[in-house]
């Protein structure tokens, strides 16, 4: 009996090989080294500039150079009135570039989404801009304003204005001048994130809002701009941190003139590092100018409810 019970004992099942390890960890074995790589060339500079920003550090006097603790900083918020200067143009010319860059960037993508002749030659015209680089675009535009070979002596030529007029000399136009410069360039950021939004929306919606009798204003109120809140939230979050850090255009441009009207933080931190030599004050101010980016990116993430469902 107990050989047969012993015949009728099903046979185990084979016992299955454990999985090796490292299928599972072969992607991360491949993309090591470059991320390895990134954080080198991320993180030793920001940690850096935090460690600077606590010296004295001046290579050209070396006598003065040591731990200074959080005096840079106090000198900052105390005893610098160029840093507000500068932070304060740097909001306004944020405020001013990107608000204008998303109107004229929302209005391009809308008219080159739309079906006509020659369409793809007018969107290559439109995004060509971006593809120049800051430093081309003002050496294009300080041509255009030279005041001996430029527009305003095509426009003194017409009567508009006098000979020699220079506006990026003049305080009273040069902020004008630097702005309509770098909305050349920047519009079409915008138009290009906001037209490969648009491709996306489904024409069902907007067939079904004329079925309605829903006018245009109303198809755009109620269908494109709640699609197309996420890329604008990120658009202007980006473009707003890069018009911050924007130093070529305008140092080509001004050099942070006339009498300092035009100089922005970033600006400001680069004329004291590059000129004066003062690498320990300067990483201080680059440590406040990261606050103050990361605070607002961070507030402005929040308010606007980024990711979230619209309503």
């Amino acid at each position: 009996m107990a050989q047969a019970a012993a015949v009728a004992k099903p046979p185990a099942p084979p016992r299955r090989r454990r999985a090796s390890a490292t299928p599972r960890r072969l992607p991360y074995l491949l993309i090591g080294p470059a991320a390895l790589l990134m954080l080198g060339f991320i993180a030793y500079p920001v940690i850096s500039v935090f460690y600077y920003s606590l010296q004295e550090y001046n290579p050209t006097k070396p006598w003065r150079n040591g731990f200074a603790g959080f005096d840079n900083f106090v000198k900052i918020f105390t005893d610098d009135a160029v840093f507000w200067d500068t932070l304060t143009f740097s909001a306004k010319w944020v405020f001013v570039e990107v608000g204008l860059q998303l109107l004229f960037g929302l209005a391009l993508a809308l008219i080159v989404n739309q079906t006509f002749v020659g369409r793809g030659i007018g969107r290559a015209l439109v995004f060509s801009p971006w593809a120049v680089s800051g430093v081309l675009t003002s050496a294009i535009w300080v041509l255009l304003y030279n005041s001996q070979t430029g527009v305003t002596r095509y426009l003194a030529d017409m009567g508009i204005g006098s000979y020699g007029t220079s506006w990026l000399s003049d305080t009273s136009t040069v902020f004008s001048a630097a702005v309509v410069a770098d909305l050349w360039r920047g519009v079409p950021f915008f138009a290009i994130l906001i037209l490969a939004d648009l491709q996306s929306v489904s024409k069902d919606l907007y067939e079904a809002a004329e079925v309605d009798g829903a006018s245009r204003i109303k198809q755009f109120w109620h269908i494109t701009l709640p699609h197309l809140k996420d890329a604008i939230i990120l658009s202007t979050l980006l473009r707003a941190v890069w018009e911050f850090n924007n130093v070529d255009l305008l140092y080509t441009l001004t050099g942070g003139g006339p009498a300092g009207e035009t100089t922005t933080l970033p600006l400001y931190i680069a004329n004291t590092s590059v000129d004066a030599h003062d690498f320990g004050y300067a990483s201080a101010l680059t440590t406040v100018a990261f606050v103050i980016l990361l605070f607002c990116s961070i507030v402005y993430l929040r308010l606007s409810k980024f990711g979230g469902e619209n309503k």
